[in-house]
């Protein structure tokens, strides 16, 4: 399970006014100028060599509060999105030459010392180290680590050219402060990285007993010790894990780790693993320092023993994702942007073949191929085991562009798959509510629940921790709760988490809010009357930059009221489930929508026709759900689920 840390938030107006004084423009929104840790490349910033002009620098040094440790991240959109086109004729106007890469433009860098963003020196590629997202415009710099939204960057630009100024010095950019708990956090998670990679072995130095019981433990017998010393990978006596490290690729440093272990349940083995630093800040792409620059090709697999097993048998590039089939984070689009040719195979099931469609639209459709799960094309590290020709495998992946029409045989192999793996295909199961299970047979991507209930009976209470089952099954969550603040809800699922009653045991608090905030859950900012626009675009933002495959919204209702006047509520309500069905069938993304019931007698039940509006709401969905409630004297009642 999967999430991702908390930034400092810096106001790009500030930056702007700093040095253009009183003129400044007003802000366009609070964003972000940050640096973090990289798979690809870091190196400390050092001063300009004398006698080289001198690039523009900031007198003054920005400032930021300091964010509690177990903040959960919230979702926010620019105020005006950027397009592909609006990137692009900025960069026209400001005279800054750029490559039209897959999923980002590639510009000269203006955060080094020896470019300017009108010259390029040189046909070499890391001329261009500036990376910009198509989708979201947020930048990247691959040799400084700098990084921030379109707004942060467009603000650089108007610095420099006030300034008459061909670059920017990054440590400019760099001098954030950092708590003293953030920086003794940040320094014992990279020396604990560092002690246990050291006292690790490599196989190859074990007994070879117990090198092979190591092996045979892991399931990779077929592994040799050359490709396992080839990528660094240690084994940890003491936990009995296998050590997989994450190099810079630069200066070859240790930046952290991830731990694999195994413990056996009955008759089947079972892994888990721990990364250091914790998820939030762990990007490795395991094995990207092995991959040269004039690499066109690369095999993405979802675990770390995959890609050893297509490097030994192939000999083609693979590097694995950090977090498997869970997401794909944009901020490691840029160094995947050299492959012309890039191939998926993320594992043997149908979770990985749906992820594996997902990523390649983030990828590029059109350089994309993925490798269908089957009987016959299982995971690569257990092909090989089975004597598989991975090759082959590879070389059968289908192009995962595709036309809009098709045939039955092309999808023949998909309703083999289906027919195959009916358990899979029902969707996740419900740890909490088995009952869920019975009724609904699990929880599935690309569906629209409706959920209702009669007003205090708990909806969002009961709604919580439904969603709160799946979040800890690792199903990325997005909360849009407009009835009650994300302070109160967020108090609600911890609490349903821990299963106790915190504000009891105070002294638990920082322990059970750790655990909570590994979570993969995300929460919109909004609150009150919203348009149904805006939302959406949040939605997309969040699919985009999270993998979200679940979002959950309270309620329908708070998105009526910011429509026209003039148009009637039924028909305002009827567009607005329309577009969420519509988004939950596009993005693969289920969508739980909670709607206020019409005024029934106490003594009823109530029925789907109960629902607020007209049929539409139950006619779109693919479930509905009642929460009834029946009201005694004596007690204070009892509640019930029917679907």
């Amino acid at each position: 399970m999967w999430t991702f840390g908390c930034f400092p938030k810096v106001p790009s107006y500030l930056l702007r006014r700093a040095v253009l004084g009183s003129r400044a423009l007003p802000p366009r929104r609070r964003s972000s100028l940050l640096v973090r840790p990289s798979p690809s490349c870091s190196h400390p910033v050092r001063a300009a060599p004398l006698g080289l002009p001198q690039p523009c620098s900031v007198g003054f040094r920005l400032h930021c509060r300091t964010l509690r440790k177990n903040a959960k991240f919230t979702v926010d959109v620019p105020e005006t999105p950027v397009t592909t086109a609006d990137i692009k004729q900025y960069l026209r106007s400001k005279e800054i030459p750029f490559r039209d890469g897959y999923s980002c433009l590639q510009a000269p860098t203006f955060f080094r010392e020896d470019r300017s963003p009108g010259l390029v020196v040189g046909p070499e590629r890391d001329s261009f180290a500036l990376f910009i997202d198509k989708t979201t415009g947020r930048f990247l710099c691959v040799e400084t680590l700098v990084e921030g939204s379109w707004e942060d960057l467009q603000d650089c630009l108007e610095v420099m050219q006030k300034e008459g100024c061909n670059f920017i010095r990054p440590d400019v950019l760099l001098g954030y402060p950092e708590s003293q708990e953030q920086r003794e956090e940040r320094e014992s998670q990279l020396l604990e990285a560092q002690r246990i990679y050291s006292s690790s072995l490599a196989l190859s130095e074990l007994p070879e007993e117990d090198a092979q019981l190591a092996k045979t433990m892991f399931g990779i017998s077929r592994i040799s010790n050359a490709t396992l010393n080839r990528f660094g990978v240690r084994f940890f006596k003491p936990t009995k894990s296998l050590v997989f490290p994450w190099f810079r690729t630069r200066d070859v440093s240790l930046q952290g780790i991830k731990l694999l272990s195994a413990r056996t349940d009955e008759d089947s083995v079972i892994y888990t693993d721990v990364t250091i630093p914790r998820p939030a800040a762990y990007q490795n792409l395991f094995g990207l320092p092995l991959i040269g620059h004039k690499d066109a090709e690369v095999v993405l697999t979802g675990r770390e023993v995959d890609t050893l097993a297509v490097s030994q048998v192939t000999g083609l590039p693979s590097l694995a994702l950090p977090r498997g089939v869970a997401s794909l984070p944009p901020a490691l689009l840029p160094y995947l942007e050299q492959f012309r040719r890039v191939t998926l195979w993320l594992g043997g099931d149908l979770r990985a073949w749906e992820a594996s469609k997902i990523f390649s639209r983030k990828l590029g459709l059109r350089r994309c191929s993925l490798v269908r799960p089957g009987e016959h094309q299982p995971c690569p590290n257990e092909a090989l085991a089975r004597g598989k020709n991975l090759a082959r495998i590879l070389k059968a992946a289908i192009p995962a562009a595709h036309k809009s029409i098709v045939s039955f045989r092309q999808l023949r192999e998909d309703v083999y798959g289906e027919l195959a793996n009916t358990e899979q295909v029902a969707g996740v199961k419900w740890t909490r509510f088995p009952e869920l299970n019975k009724l609904l047979k699990g929880h599935r991507k690309g569906e629209l629940t409706v959920f209702t209930g009669p007003t205090g009976s708990g909806k969002t209470t009961f709604i919580s921790e439904f969603a709160l089952d799946l979040c800890m099954q690792g199903v990325n969550t997005l909360w849009g709760s407009f009835e009650i603040n994300n302070v109160r809800l967020a108090k609600i699922m911890l609490k349903q988490f821990s299963m106790q009653r915190l504000e009891e045991s105070l002294q638990e608090y920082d322990i059970w809010a750790d655990k909570f905030e590994d979570l993969p859950l995300y929460f919109m900012t909004f609150h009150g009357q919203q348009n149904i626009k805006t939302v959406l675009e949040t939605m997309h933002h969040a699919v985009y930059l999270y993998d979200i495959s679940h979002v959950v919204i309270d309620n329908l209702q708070f998105m009526m009221g910011q429509e026209n006047i003039s148009i009637d509520k039924f028909a305002i309500q009827d567009h607005i489930i329309g577009a969420f069905r519509t988004f939950a069938t596009n993005n693969s993304c289920h969508v739980t929508l909670i709607i206020h019931p019409r005024k029934e007698e106490d003594d009823k039940d109530l029925q789907t026709a109960s629902i607020f509006g007209s049929a539409k709401a139950s006619q779109e969905a693919d479930n509905v759900l009642i929460l009834q409630e029946k009201k005694l004297v004596t007690s204070p009642g009892r509640r019930s689920l029917q679907g």
